[in-house]
């Protein structure tokens, strides 16, 4: 099967089913530079999405992370950067693997096949020639036979009238003799040109046109073996990555089962653990006991006496600041903490000084060996002057020693704070109540129903009914724990604008509401006041305008 021999005749066809080849093969290296670009964004796209969802650093979503649903969620991103990267892999591959080489290929291709070509039309445009020149000699081998008749024609008639002198007869006779010549050399001439062209033609149809269509031929199929190797290549590309693209799959899947819903209700626990223990039972307070005594034995004055009795110890109770903001307005500015995170009930206050003491621990060690690493260059300073001199690094170290010894004593501090709380937290096993204050000395035993509650934001007040006032005795507590009487009124304000107090100890006013000023502003910032006796918190001094009154000597009291 030879196209030289089958497709002799097919030179134009030829030449069009090459250059579709070419166009063929063109085609495929686009397409495998638009899989590369597609990968290539593909892969970008999907460790953008991964950036994306990694958690900030030194943010609440880092914290969030010590869940194990979590962890496998980060595992997952990470395990999506590593798959976008066999992406580039499979980009970077497809680039050197195929198309640098098909690129050049092409091009050589392109050269070879113009060469073949115009071999073929050269050895076209010779046989064409031969073909001109034979049909040149045939047509002159034609007219001079034809000459050559007519002139013996014309001498033969010039023989047979008698009327002609015998010198236009041998006139006539020569040229027809040379007539007859003319015509034999042409005919000589034609057969030799008629035999070469014989013989081109047979050199051109069974030598050089098959020879040339066996080169094509031979090209076209290079170009189609090159084609299907490519084509495996491409799919040998996609093959290498995917048992690193399969590890990354399992890797996924290896921390989706290491989820333990278990492990994240219990860090659940610990995230949120107050330390308080329950509130205990409600004690039944008898009513009846004041129904005993008959209306003869009580007067209305004396009614009128002990009422006002019940409602200096008992009257409607009035809400009242948590006693860590009352002690410490300084914690209302910009949200701060106290140091010793006395805001934070028990467990959480016992978790964070726990974070804080390891935290000066670690730096404690990290000067302890700056300071090892600087006492070591002084002594090579010592033993080897040559190298710099030892006195350089005295304040250095002396700096370093004064760091740990701060540190220490901040160490000490909170280890302080620590060894309370562990102190006050209950026992296993053991039931008690806890008070919302960590205060030394516990509160006495009285009849009352005193809880802890807990208020929406996460602090904790301390709530009594109006019952249990009347029979609360005098403590060291008063001040902080008891009802008391209101502060008198000693002007008003105007609030000039709109204030969300959610801080504890802080209260909300809108814009032009008129309220009463019972604290002046100390200094610190804040004014506090009073809207009813059961609403009063701190403002921003800025946020009201104070009328004070200066004749009131703190008789005004607010009803």
């Amino acid at each position: 099967m030879s196209w030289g021999t089958e497709l002799w005749d097919q030179f134009d066809n030829l030449e069009k089913h090459t250059q579709w080849g070419i166009d063929i093969l063109e085609k495929y290296i686009k397409f495998v530079k638009e899989r590369t670009e597609i990968e290539l964004s593909y892969a970008k796209q999907l460790r953008n999405l991964s950036k994306k969802y990694q958690p900030k650093k030194n943010s609440k979503e880092e914290e969030e992370y010590r869940y194990t649903a979590c962890k496998a969620f980060l595992s997952t991103l990470n395990e999506m950067n590593d798959y976008a990267g066999q992406h580039e892999v499979v980009s970077e591959n497809l680039t050197s693997q195929i198309l640098a080489g098909l690129a050049r290929y092409v091009q050589e291709l392109k050269q070879e096949r113009k060469s073949h070509f115009h071999d073929g039309r050269k050895a076209q445009q010779h046989i064409e020639t031969c073909w001109k020149q034979l049909e040149s000699s045939k047509r002159r081998f034609e007219r001079d036979c034809k000459e050559a008749d007519r002139a013996q024609q014309y001498f033969e008639k010039m023989d047979a009238d008698i009327n002609v002198t015998k010198a236009d007869v041998e006139k006539a006779r020569q040229q027809a003799q040379v007539r007859h010549q003319m015509a034999e050399d042409s005919k000589a001439d034609y057969s030799s040109i008629l035999q070469k062209f014989n013989h081109e033609q047979r050199e051109y149809y069974h030598t050089h046109i098959p020879n040339i269509f066996q080169k094509i031929q031979e090209m076209e199929e290079r170009r189609i073996v090159r084609l299907g190797e490519s084509m495996k290549t491409y799919a040998e590309v996609d093959r290498q990555v995917i048992p690193i693209i399969g590890k990354c799959l399992d890797g996924i899947v290896k921390a989706a089962e290491c989820i333990d819903e278990k492990t994240d209700s219990q860090l659940v626990i610990e995230a949120y653990k107050s330390g308080f223990e329950p509130p205990g039972d409600i004690e039944f307070e008898d009513y009846t006991q004041p129904m005993k005594r008959t209306v003869s034995e009580n007067s209305l004055s004396n009614s009128r006496g002990e009422g006002k009795a019940e409602l200096k110890f008992g009257g409607k109770p009035k809400g009242k600041l948590w006693p860590f903001i009352k002690k410490n307005k300084l914690s209302l500015k910009l949200g701060a903490a106290p140091e010793d995170f006395s805001n934070l009930p028990p467990e959480q206050r016992r978790k964070k000084l726990q974070q804080k003491v390891d935290e000066l621990n670690k730096e404690i060690q990290k000067e302890m060996d700056q300071r090892e690493a600087i006492t070591k260059m002084k002594d090579v300073y010592l033993k080897n002057p040559q190298m710099g001199d030892p006195a350089s690094l005295d304040h250095k170290l002396t700096e370093v020693i004064q760091n740990i010894d701060k540190l220490r004593l901040e160490a000490q501090k909170f280890e302080a704070w620590l060894a309370e709380v562990e102190g006050r937290l209950p026992a296993r096993g053991e039931q008690r109540r806890q008070s919302g204050l960590y205060d030394a000395q516990p509160a006495p035993a009285v009849n009352n129903c005193a809880q802890a509650r807990e208020s929406p934001d996460g602090s904790y007040t301390e709530e009594q009914s109006q019952e249990s006032e009347v029979k609360v005795l005098a403590t060291d507590f008063d001040d902080e724990f008891d009802d008391e009487e209101p502060l008198p009124a000693i002007g008003t304000c105007k609030a000039l604008y709109t204030f969300d107090g959610q801080n504890e100890g802080t209260i909300s006013v809108v814009e032009g509401e008129t309220l009463y000023v019972i604290e002046e502003d100390k200094g610190d910032g804040w004014t506090r006041i009073r809207r009813n006796e059961d609403e009063e918190g701190y403002v921003p001094t800025s946020y009201v305008e104070v009328y004070l009154d200066k004749n009131a000597k703190g008789a005004k009291t607010y009803i």
